[in-house]
């Protein structure tokens, strides 16, 4: 029989750097390695170069060969700074251009990226004229993605799968509606969940919350977790042995303002101050935010100034592909996490791959809790208090200082159940009963 065929909808795939990034990508190399042809719809490269301002080369190389990548292009008026580029009605009436895009996306979909998830659905119904798709995959954020697999639906009567890794109309950090009520999102998200085939989330919490709110959608709804790429970790490689000299603190991962940086450092420094692990550092591997302009306002919120050198250092942006580097030269791993029960946080599953000790940093009750409960080397504070985090942080240095290979070797065990490959093997097969179990 002819290979399934795949249109994946997912704005943030390589060569973008974006947290997301890694689901999408790992979910593409899955299912083409599971026998179905994919065809991936992303933003366009000027996204990637002047809105977020990033980009990371080298997760293209890891992308299946047989994998289509399309671009797919987007109105940028939200994000537009060049005056140059303001067009004739926004360069000589700049009010009257904002109203009638404000009042374009009230009347079709409420989200700047509306244009993409139009030109998704244009180049899509393109492509499945020339040869049919058997299934639509939308991930999101952004969640004009779903608008169009929903779209695509009902013009081409393609079934669909939506993918939350995140959260639409729910605040994962205040654990609350996104939305004042009567929000075109509400009815959106209703409309999507009304009509697609099923619906996959990356923790309970956030499957029992939707399913609350849809309960006509529940028994479609599933969860499929996150986890780490062995294709770009090597445990054995970075493997922890008994720290030589003073020991590295550190957190790897994008810094953002939902996450209680200062909560780190200073129950960091509080247990320096007492004379535990005196001469550690707490180093940072990371990017400030994710747009251009994040840095300057992050510094600005936390009120610090990251600086090479000294006991809390910044380490700069490491690339995916060198990411066992920063693991390696590590012996202690700061967990720091925004929001509670509806947050995993991805970086979880790698950093227990390591077989590092692990210190948790965030509110009590995070969906993360659940996957570290069984990890031998998880130390975690009874409070954000300095003190109590520094009597965490110290415990975790003793771990490291004193390394048992036997409690390491477990700790590798516990991680090495959370790849990718292994948690995506559910969504694969969701979407074969989806299209009626074709091989």
């Amino acid at each position: 029989m002819p290979r399934p065929r795949l249109l994946y909808l997912a704005f943030y795939f390589p060569p973008s750097r974006a947290s997301g990034v890694f689901r999408a990508r790992a979910t593409a190399n899955h299912f083409a390695a599971a026998g179905w042809d994919v065809t991936v719809l992303r933003a366009p490269d000027r996204f990637f170069d002047e809105v977020a301002g990033s980009k990371d080369p080298g997760l293209v190389a890891g992308i299946d060969p047989s994998v289509e990548t399309v671009p797919v292009p987007m109105d940028f008026f939200a994000w537009e700074t060049e005056v140059a580029r303001y067009g004739w009605l926004r360069g000589n009436a700049p009010v009257l251009a904002k109203t009638l895009h404000e009042w374009r996306q009230r009347r079709s979909f409420p989200e700047n990226y509306r244009s993409w998830g139009a030109n998704c659905v244009t180049e899509g119904l393109r492509l499945h004229r020339e040869r049919p798709f058997d299934l639509v995959l939308a991930t999101g954020n952004p969640f004009a993605s779903f608008a169009a697999a929903w779209k695509l639906e009902r013009r081409a009567k393609v079934p669909y799968l939506v993918d939350y890794r995140d959260s639409w109309t729910l605040d994962l950090f205040a654990n609350a509606d996104a939305f004042p009520p009567g929000h075109p999102a509400w009815a959106w998200e209703r409309r999507v969940m009304d009509r697609a085939a099923g619906a996959v989330f990356v923790n309970e919490a956030l499957r029992e919350w939707h399913a609350a709110r849809y309960p006509g959608t529940a028994d479609r709804m599933s969860v499929v977790p996150n986890g780490w790429d062995p294709d770009l970790l090597d445990p054995e490689r970075i493997a922890a042995t008994a720290a030589d000299g003073p020991l590295s603190f550190a957190y790897v991962g994008t810094l953002t303002a939902n996450q209680p940086v200062r909560a780190m450092i200073d129950g960091f420094r509080a247990m320096t101050a007492a004379g535990e692990h005196a001469d550690a550092t707490l180093d940072l591997y990371g990017h400030f935010g994710f747009f251009t302009g994040s840095p300057d306002k992050l510094r600005a919120e936390f009120g610090l100034d990251f600086a090479a050198e000294g006991d809390v250092r910044y380490r700069g942006p490491v690339a995916k592909t060198a990411i066992g580097d920063a693991y390696g030269a590590s012996d202690v791993l700061v967990f720091l996490a925004g929001g509670s029960k509806y947050v995993t946080s991805g970086k979880i599953f790698e950093y227990m791959a390591t077989g590092k000790p692990i210190v948790s940093v965030h509110e009590p009750g995070s969906a993360a809790e659940p996957l570290l409960r069984d990890y031998p080397l998880w130390f975690r504070p009874a409070s954000l208090e300095p003190a109590a985090v520094a009597r965490a942080m110290a415990e975790a240095g003793d771990a490291a200082a004193k390394h048992d290979p036997e409690t390491a070797a477990r700790a590798r065990a516990h991680g090495a159940a959370y790849t990718r490959d292994r948690a995506l093997a559910e969504l694969e097969r969701q979407a074969r009963r989806t299209i009626g179990g074709r091989p």
